[in-house]
């Protein structure tokens, strides 16, 4: 299962139990099928609200598993790495998972209520990345612009109206966290930072690798984590994504690896937005304690 098998996009976001489905990429019955699916203890679901890190774990997954050799990858997959872990919310990725060998390792963007029950019975793991949702929106909005199967936005400020109301699929990244932290103690789960990968992606490497029980030498972890910085992930078209068929994303119109940097957002939004934000942001999250690295000078 990959992206080309994804029909040609419409645009169109479909409504669906407090969410929102990309028409031709996603089916509502396919998608409530998924909370049934029997999982495995060595099952892996990597859990993000989109631009959020999502390709880059899976990089650094995938890098793992083969113990850093970045060559053994490439004769996996001759697309991009979503033919080696997809997101196990497209149409026919589901199916797939059923008969899939172990390990069996997925992306999602969907929110905690839709994913397979057992998950809360501590079966599987789960590692969830989150990003400050400034830089989220800013990396969202140039996103719709290459990505065929969603609305070009007709400006930033209008996107950004699209975004905090959850206008958006993923729907409001606030419910999205609040949805997976809630229920972190229920499962095996991982948290993790975007910023915190930028600021020191040895360490987690070394904090994935633990949690999943992979034990490497030195020389491997400093193999995936060579292959795995945004620098040198531009440079491989499997983890760029830059053979994604034309008719689902607009190559012309930018890379999916974009900047990859903490606080673009500066570059972006106006003082009044930023406040907006920040008040929405302390509301929404007043009782999550949950702190985010804002711009680089917060890093230094």
């Amino acid at each position: 299962m990959d992206l080309t098998h994804v029909e040609a996009p419409n645009h169109e976001l479909v409504p669906h139990r407090g969410i929102k489905l990309i028409k031709g990429t996603h089916d509502p019955d396919d998608v409530d099928q998924i909370y049934d699916l029997e999982i495995r203890d060595s099952d892996v679901f990597v859990v993000t609200y989109p631009k959020s890190g999502t390709i880059w774990m899976q990089q650094i997954l995938l890098l793992i598993e083969v113990k850093g050799d970045v060559t053994a990858i490439s004769k996996l997959s001759s697309s991009s790495n979503a033919e080696l872990m997809p997101w196990i919310e497209v149409t026919g990725s589901r199916e797939a998972f059923i008969t899939a060998p172990s390990p069996r390792m997925r992306v999602t963007h969907l929110q905690y209520q839709f994913m397979p029950r057992a998950l809360s019975q501590k079966k599987g793991k789960v590692i969830y990345v989150a990003r400050n949702p400034k830089d989220v929106l800013v990396s969202y909005f140039y996103f719709h612009k290459l990505a065929n199967m969603l609305e070009t936005p007709k400006d930033f400020d209008d996107f950004f109206e699209k975004f905090i109301r959850g206008d958006v699929f993923g729907c409001s990244w606030f419910k999205h966290i609040k949805s997976w932290y809630s229920h972190k103690d229920d499962m095996n789960m991982l948290f993790m930072t975007f910023e915190e990968m930028i600021q020191d992606l040895k360490s987690a490497v070394e904090r994935i690798s633990s949690f999943l029980g992979k034990d490497l030498s030195d020389e491997q972890l400093a193999s995936v984590v060579k292959h795995s910085t945004f620098k040198n992930m531009k440079k491989i078209p499997q983890a760029s994504y830059e053979h994604v068929p034309s008719h689902l994303f607009s190559h012309q119109m930018g890379r999916f690896m974009r900047k990859g940097t903490i606080g673009d957002w500066k570059n972006h939004f106006t003082v009044a937005q930023s406040e907006r934000f920040d008040d929405l942001f302390h509301r929404e999250m007043k009782d999550f304690p949950l702190s985010f690295t804002w711009d680089v000078t917060d890093a230094d």
